[in-house]
């Protein structure tokens, strides 16, 4: 995999118009999904101590559904800034149970779980989990590209890197997206089942995100549906001048606004139903839907 080759992963000239996640499909182009934020991380940056025991958690994930959420993006690790990992058998503790009761209840619902250990998502994935959201796109665990591909689930690929070394930051992000869609094929993963995130709050300085959120969406060219996550994340912060994350929920309803506006087909949100009516009548003003 450390031989891959981004230039065969080509632009296209045609987006793909539509992805699977579980049973559910999306149709893209047209409008902009929801993936609700489940964090049961206790060191979040966000909301990590607000669920402290797994019937919290499922009551969460249930107010995100009846919010309006398309997906719920399950986390049990925090990976903000400086964060210390925890063990695998940790992590999967946290986990345990919620993905397997959403999807009893909520079979509908595509469940995502963000984790970049590809034997945290093997226990996911063997509770119903429908895609795994790993921050390094397939590039820290060598066996998670097989583990996602030999299950036939989704993947969310997030751009990520070790350095904040750009020459040229928009470019260098799609070429270090590219060797993940690689890796990702070379698995045997469907182009019908890959999402691509440009990775806002990861390797990147206040002024990268920025940029990246002002040029609009920088992977649009793969192809591939994109997730814009940014909910409650320094930028805005350092951007609005908000200390308290929970506080940068209405800016946080400005960017999604501008994803929308730049053809962005997910955004990964913590207050759903904020973001879904703006998203309606934004759509609407936009002659969408």
């Amino acid at each position: 995999m450390n031989n891959t080759n981004p230039g065969a992963i080509k632009d296209r000239k045609t987006r793909i118009k539509t992805v699977k996640i579980g049973s559910k499909t999306f149709y893209l182009g047209n409008h902009t999904y929801i993936a609700g934020i489940l964090n049961v991380s206790p060191e979040s940056f966000s909301d990590g101590k607000s669920f402290s025991s797994a019937d919290e958690a499922f009551a969460k994930a249930e107010k995100l559904i009846e919010d309006g959420a398309d997906i719920i993006d399950l986390g049990g690790m925090s990976t903000h800034p400086g964060y210390d990992p925890i063990s695998e058998d940790e992590e999967i503790r946290r986990i345990s149970g919620i993905t397997k009761r959403i999807k009893q209840h909520y079979p509908q619902i595509p469940v995502s779980v963000d984790t970049y250990r590809s034997r945290v998502a093997r226990a996911a994935i063997d509770e119903g989990a429908d895609a795994i959201n790993d921050i390094w796109g397939f590039l820290h665990d060598e066996k998670m590209a097989q583990t996602v591909g030999k299950a036939g689930v989704s993947c969310i690929l997030m751009h990520n890197r070790k350095d904040r070394n750009y020459n040229n930051l928009a470019e260098n992000v799609i070429e270090d997206v590219k060797k993940s869609v690689l890796i990702a094929k070379e698995a045997g993963i469907e182009d019908e089942k890959i999402i691509l995130d440009p990775g806002i709050g990861f390797a990147k300085t206040y002024e990268n995100n920025l940029e990246i959120l002002q040029r609009g969406n920088i992977l649009e060219t793969l192809g591939y549906p994109v997730l814009l996550g940014v909910s409650r994340k320094s930028v805005i912060g350092f951007a609005a001048g908000i200390e308290t994350p929970k506080d940068r929920d209405a800016a946080t309803i400005a960017t999604t606004l501008k994803a929308v506006a730049d053809g962005y087909d997910f955004v990964r949100v913590h207050d759903v139903k904020a973001n879904k009516d703006a998203i309606k009548m934004f759509e609407i003003l936009l002659q969408r839907g």
